[in-house]
C-alpha cells in the first residue's frame, strides 16, 4: 500500500467526518456536535451504505477526481481506501454482478451467469411437466419481463399520458395515468403479488416455478443481517432483483425493497411522457430523474423512515442503491442531460441532445458531455447522502462503500465495431441440421452484448466443438463507429471456451447445467448489437471489469491499496465491519472471498 502524498493525509484523520463538514457547509442548523453521535466501535459500523455506480470505470474516477479535488467522490477517495485495481465479476453483466456484491460469490457457486440465461437444469417457463422426470431445459430470465407489467401499448402521443410507470403490479394510478410519478415512492415490494410466477423456470422436480431467491445458489448478506435481528434495505432497477433475498428467504429478508422498472415508460414531473418517448434507460435527463427516486428512498432511510418517507422504521443496518445514469450515458451515441422546467403552464421539455461516451481531447482520451453531466449527477447525489448521514449523527457508526456492478467497453469510441449475432446464430443452426436434419435447432439460447454464450440443444462435445468451430473460422459483417462497413475474423471473438472447457474456465462440473456450452471473449472493441449503441457490459475487456471501488468509515485507515481485489469482497467486508461472521456467507466459504485488504476486522457479534 502506498499513500497519495500530503492530501491525502490531510484527510486521513477525518474520513467521512470531514467530507461531511465540507457537505454541510453554510446548510443551515449543521451540528458539529451530531458527527461524533452514536459512535462504532473501532473497526465496527452499525450501519453500511453500499452504492452500485453502474458502468463506473477506475479510469473515471481518477479523472474526476483530479478535474473536481474538492468533490465528494474525491473527498471519499481521500479520507478512506481506495481499490486501484478492482475487476467485477465474469461474466460482468448487471445481475451476476449484483450478485457478486450481494454474495461474495462468482457465478460457479451462485449459479447467475447473466440477466437472460439458460438452464438445462430447469424447465422452460409455463411447460407441460411431471414431477421427478428429466430437466427438458428452459429460459433463466430474470429481468424485466418478470415484473408484474400490464400489457399495454407504448404511448407515442406525448398529449396522451403516460402507462405504465414503474408499475410492477399493475398501474398504481386510477385509469392507468400517471399524472404524479412521484406516487412511485409508495410501491411496496409483495413476493406474492410483484413478480409474474408465468416467467419463471420451473423446478422438473416439483413443477412449481422457481422463484428468482430460491434459484440462487448462496446466501446473501441480507439474509445474514436479518437473521442477526437487524434491519436491511436495497433500490435497484428491477424488481426481480428481489432476487438478492436470497435463497431459503420467501423473498423476504429484505425488509424494504424498491425497485421500480427502469424499462417502463418515462414521464416527466407532469406525467407526460418524455419528447424522446422511450423508457428510463434511453434519456440520460430522464435515467436522473429515475435515479432520483431511489436516492430519495435511501435519504428517508438514512433518516430512520422506510423509502417512501412514511414509517419510523429506524436506519438499517446495510441498505443502499445503484445508479444508472452513468451507464446510460456511456452507452448512448446522443441523449439530453437535462430536464428543463416546469414553464408557467407546468410543462416540461429537455436540453438539446449531446454526444454520449468519451471524446479524444488533447490526446487523452476523457468523458464526453453527457458523460461528465453523469458523472457530476451522481457525485452530488452523494453528496447529499454523506450530508443526511451527517445531520442524522451517523457519521461515526456509517461505513460507505462506492463501487460498480460493471464496467463497459469500449470506452475508445474507435475501437467499436457492432456485429449482428442473429446471422451467425442461424447460419450456425443451419450448417448444423444439415448433418442432423432431426435437431435443425443447435444453438437454443444465448445473450451475447459484448461476449458470446450458447447454451445447445446437444449437450456433447462435439457439438460445442462443432458451434467453436464455426465461429472460430467465421468471417462477420459489421459496421464501425462511423456506420462504416467492415468485417471481422473469427465472429469477431478473440477466445472460445467450448463444452468441457468452458465448465473448466468457470470452476463448474460440465454437468452442472448452468454455464454456457459455449462461452466466448469478444475481440475489443466488438458488441453484439445493432448500430444503436456505443458500448455494452457483461463481457471480460478491462472496460468490462476494471470499476472503482472505494471504502470510507470508522476505523478505516486513508491509502490506495494497489494489489488486485474482486467486487466479491465486498459482501465479507460489510458483514466484518457490521460485526458479523463472513463466514456466514456460502459462497465465501466455498470460493474462500477474503475481506477487502486494510479492513480491520471487527470481533464478530454471533
Amino acid at each position: 500500500m502506498t499513500n497519495k502524498g500530503s492530501a491525502r493525509t490531510a484527510f486521513a484523520a477525518t474520513g467521512i467526518a470531514a467530507l461531511a463538514a465540507a457537505a454541510l457547509a453554510g446548510t443551515a442548523g449543521a451540528s458539529s456536535a451530531s458527527a461524533a453521535a452514536h459512535p462504532a466501535a473501532p473497526g465496527r459500523s452499525q450501519h453500511v451504505l453500499l452504492v452500485s455506480v453502474d458502468g463506473m470505470h477506475q479510469s473515471d474516477l481518477d479523472w474526476y477526481v483530479a478535474k473536481h479535488p474538492g468533490s465528494t467522490l474525491a473527498r471519499l477517495t481521500h479520507g478512506g481506501s481506495e481499490y486501484t485495481d478492482a475487476e467485477t465479476s465474469n461474466p460482468s453483466d448487471s445481475d451476476p454482478g449484483g450478485t457478486a456484491l450481494m454474495t461474495g460469490g462468482n457465478p460457479r457457486t451462485t449459479g447467475v451467469y447473466y440477466d437472460v440465461e439458460y438452464s438445462h437444469a430447469v424447465d422452460e417457463p409455463g411447460a407441460a411437466c411431471t414431477p421427478g422426470q428429466p430437466a427438458t431445459g428452459g429460459d433463466v430470465v430474470y429481468d424485466s419481463p418478470d415484473d408484474a407489467l400490464p400489457q399495454v401499448p407504448d404511448f407515442l402521443d406525448p398529449t396522451s399520458g403516460a402507462f405504465p410507470s414503474f408499475d410492477e403490479d399493475g398501474s398504481i394510478y386510477p385509469q392507468g395515468v400517471d399524472t404524479d410519478p412521484s406516487a412511485i415512492m409508495n410501491l411496496k415490494f409483495d413476493p406474492k403479488t410483484s413478480l409474474n410466477p408465468a416467467t419463471f423456470p420451473v423446478d422438473p422436480k416439483t413443477c412449481q416455478p422457481i422463484t428468482p431467491w430460491d434459484y440462487l445458489g448462496d446466501n446473501t448478506i441480507f439474509q445474514v443481517v436479518h437473521a442477526a435481528g437487524l434491519r436491511t434495505a436495497w433500490s435497484d432497477k428491477h424488481e426481480v432483483y428481489a432476487s438478492f433475498n436470497g435463497p431459503g428467504s420467501g423473498g423476504q429478508s429484505i425488509d424494504d425493497l424498491f425497485s421500480p422498472e427502469i424499462d417502463s415508460q418515462a414521464v416527466m414531473p407532469n406525467g407526460v411522457p418524455y419528447p424522446q418517448d422511450d423508457d428510463w434507460a434511453h434519456i440520460d435527463a430522464a435515467t436522473k430523474q429515475y435515479d432520483g427516486y431511489k436516492v430519495q428512498a435511501v435519504l428517508n432511510e438514512i433518516d430512520g423512515l422506510d423509502h417512501a418517507g412514511k414509517a419510523n422504521v429506524g436506519t438499517p443496518a446495510v441498505f443502499g442503491m445503484n445508479f444508472q445514469t452513468v451507464s446510460v450515458a456511456q452507452k448512448i451515441t446522443s441523449t439530453p442531460t437535462t430536464l428543463l422546467g416546469p414553464a408557467k403552464d407546468g410543462s416540461y421539455t429537455t436540453s438539446a441532445p449531446q454526444a454520449g461516451g468519451y471524446q479524444w481531447v488533447g490526446g487523452r482520451l476523457v468523458p464526453g458531455p453527457v458523460l461528465s453531466s453523469a458523472l457530476d449527477y451522481v457525485d452530488a447525489q452523494l453528496g447529499r447522502m454523506v450530508a443526511t448521514i451527517h445531520q442524522a449523527g451517523l457519521t461515526g457508526s456509517t461505513t460507505i462503500i462506492v463501487t460498480a456492478k460493471h464496467g463497459q467497453s469500449p470506452q475508445d469510441p474507435n475501437e467499436l465495431v457492432t456485429v449482428k449475432d442473429g446471422p451467425i446464430v442461424d447460419a450456425i443452426n443451419a450448417a448444423w441440421a444439415q448433418t442432423h436434419p432431426d435437431n435443425a435447432k443447435l444453438i437454443v439460447a444465448g445473450t451475447d452484448d459484448d461476449l458470446w454464450q450458447s447454451y445447445l440443444s446437444d449437450t456433447s462435445q462435439a457439438a460445442a466443438d462443432f458451434v467453436k468451430a464455426y465461429l472460430w473460422g467465421h468471417t462477420a459483417a459489421g459496421l464501425d463507429a462511423h456506420g462504416n462497413p467492415v468485417t471481422v475474423q473469427h465472429s469477431g471473438l478473440a477466445r472460445i471456451w467450448a463444452g468441457k472447457d468452458a465448465a473448466r474456465f468457470f470452476g463448474v462440473p460440465a454437468t452442472d447445467g448452468n454455464h454456457p456450452d459455449v462461452f466466448g471473449e469478444v475481440q475489443e472493441g466488438v458488441v453484439y448489437s445493432g448500430p444503436t449503441k456505443l458500448a455494452e457490459h457483461g463481457g471480460m475487456n478491462t472496460g468490462d471489469r476494471h470499476v472503482l471501488m472505494l471504502v470510507d468509515g470508522p476505523g478505516i485507515k486513508a491509502g490506495v491499496h494497489r494489489a488486485p481485489v474482486e467486487t466479491t469482497q465486498v459482501a465479507p467486508t460489510i458483514l466484518s465491519v457490521l460485526g458479523l461472521n463472513p463466514s456466514a456467507l456460502t459462497a465465501v466459504k466455498t470460493e474462500g472471498t477474503q475481506v477487502l485488504p486494510g479492513i480491520a476486522a471487527a470481533s464478530h457479534r454471533r
